[in-house]
């Protein structure tokens, strides 16, 4: 009733409008992109968030983009450019991001009145069979309690850390800044140089890395392995859906790969200096900190290329659906894999976990894969460019891993970086910031948002077949 007055004036009918009729995937993409607007209109108006010169405008969309899609990318340090409240602001959107990918916008679909349907399903979450599932709105609150009790829970660890290093009050407010920017896959850190001070403080590093760890593996899935374990794990009943089943074993193993490859490759390198149970915490979080949130405890400008690229690599997989990582996530790599192996042994249909995974499913998993692999091309290419500022070819070819590297991060929503984020130029930063609202909806959802509706062929017609030969 409130809303009518309102509604009875021609353009906020006509934006209402709009907005109830988009599509599911224009629904998640407008979310996000009103979020990063209210953002970085309060970065510009609100007093009192800067301890000194508020930032531009490009550098306020930056920062905003880079909370709302939870990267962790920051043109300034966020611990000292930025007021108590100013923090407090940046992670608020942070909260907002990553609590968004599903509860947010199933809340906005059901105060529009409308059913949370499979297609808005397979846009906002993980398509994991749960037998209680009941509203739109609850399944909201769940994924919201799962969070702050997540959340709560790491911000005690932290602190009891924080503690000897910053006091009873700062120390407070870094637990709960990073616990929450932690688990939501963020990277934002309140130190200079992120984690690198608890390079030797196990006691902070393997809490944060299992916050990353949860928070990138999705309430759902969460949910269905609590479900599974309390049934007797292996030797109980209930079996595992194969969403979950190739995300937890995806996660598992780049998780124990990642830890050997690093420790492998630092253990006389950037990680030469620490203790053998300090190098062995740093390798663990390096391999989960690089597929989803982006904090650093060593410096990545000095790690080997080995290193680097698997990075990018791990960048790449990123975490699972329906959570707040990025990249294009643990169950297309598990797709892949699958479509690999069947076609090596000649079979004609796609299994995972003693199921056949539908046909729709496996082509877009590949048209996910080209796509993301097109835009991270055409934005490297783009980086190259306006990056090159007059430097020789020597120099240049310097750069381009790095700035691989940067456009990598971007697009999967990591946020690591050789120390080129500072120091990108204006068309750069845009460039970043269109990498990290991309990968932050997904590329296929951004491009269903703004698709135009096919007319070449009626929908119960299709050209005739023409083969081609290929391989």
């Amino acid at each position: 009733m409130a809303l009518r007055p309102i509604l009875s004036i021609r353009p906020f009918r006509r934006i209402y409008l709009w907005w109830h009729n988009l599509s599911p995937s224009g629904l998640f993409v407008a979310s996000f992109l009103l979020l990063i607007v209210l953002g970085t209109t309060g970065l510009m108006i609100l007093p009192g968030l800067y301890t000194g010169a508020p930032l531009s405008l490009l550098d306020a969309l930056f920062t905003m983009t880079s909370a709302v899609c939870v990267t962790g990318l920051s043109v300034v340090d966020t611990g000292t450019y930025f007021s108590f409240w100013g923090q407090a602001w940046i992670l608020a959107f942070i909260q907002l991001g990553g609590l968004g990918l599903f509860a947010l916008t199933t809340l906005i679909i059901g105060a529009l009145g409308r059913r949370l349907s499979l297609r808005s399903e397979m846009i906002a979450g993980p398509p994991v069979e749960i037998a209680h599932r009941h509203t739109v709105r609850g399944l909201a609150l769940a994924v919201a309690r799962f969070t702050f009790l997540i959340e709560g829970a790491g911000a005690v660890l932290l602190w009891v850390q924080f503690i000897r290093t910053d006091g009873v009050i700062r120390g407070l407010w870094s637990a709960v800044f990073h616990s929450v920017s932690a688990f939501c896959n963020a990277g934002f850190s309140l130190y200079r140089d992120s984690l690198t001070g608890f390079a030797d403080s196990p006691f902070v590093l393997v809490p944060l890395s299992l916050l990353i760890i949860l928070g990138g593996f999705g309430y759902l899935a969460s949910e269905e392995v609590g479900r599974w374990w309390k049934a007797g794990g292996f030797n109980g009943s209930l079996r595992l859906s194969s969403h979950t089943f190739a995300a937890t074993v995806v996660t598992a193993g780049l998780l124990v790969i990642g830890a050997g490859l690093y420790a492998g490759f630092e253990w006389s390198g950037v990680l030469g200096r620490l203790g053998a149970v300090d190098k062995i915490a740093n390798a663990w979080f390096m391999s989960v900190t690089s597929r989803t949130a982006g904090f650093s405890s060593v410096s990545y400008s000095e790690v080997s290329n080995a290193s680097a690229y698997l990075t990018i690599l791990l960048m790449v997989v990123g975490g699972s659906p329906g959570s707040t990582a990025g990249g294009i996530k643990t169950t297309a790599l598990a797709v892949l894999i699958a479509l690999a192996v069947s076609r090596i042994r000649g079979r004609r249909y796609v299994s995972i976990h003693d199921r056949a995974v539908p046909d729709s499913t496996v082509q877009r998993t590949v048209s996910l894969a080209l796509v993301a692999f097109v835009v991270l091309s055409l934005a490297v290419f783009a980086l190259s460019f306006s990056e090159a500022g007059g430097r020789s070819v020597a120099e240049a070819r310097g750069s381009f891993l790095p700035e691989l590297f940067e456009a990598t991060s971007a697009l999967a929503t990591v946020g690591l970086s050789m120390d080129l984020t500072p120091t990108l130029t204006a068309p750069g930063k845009l460039v970043i910031v269109i990498l990290m609202f991309m990968g932050r909806v997904g590329p296929l959802s951004f491009f269903a948002a703004i698709a135009l509706k096919a007319t070449a062929f009626p929908a119960d017609f299709r050209p005739a077949r023409e083969d081609l030969i290929v391989g």
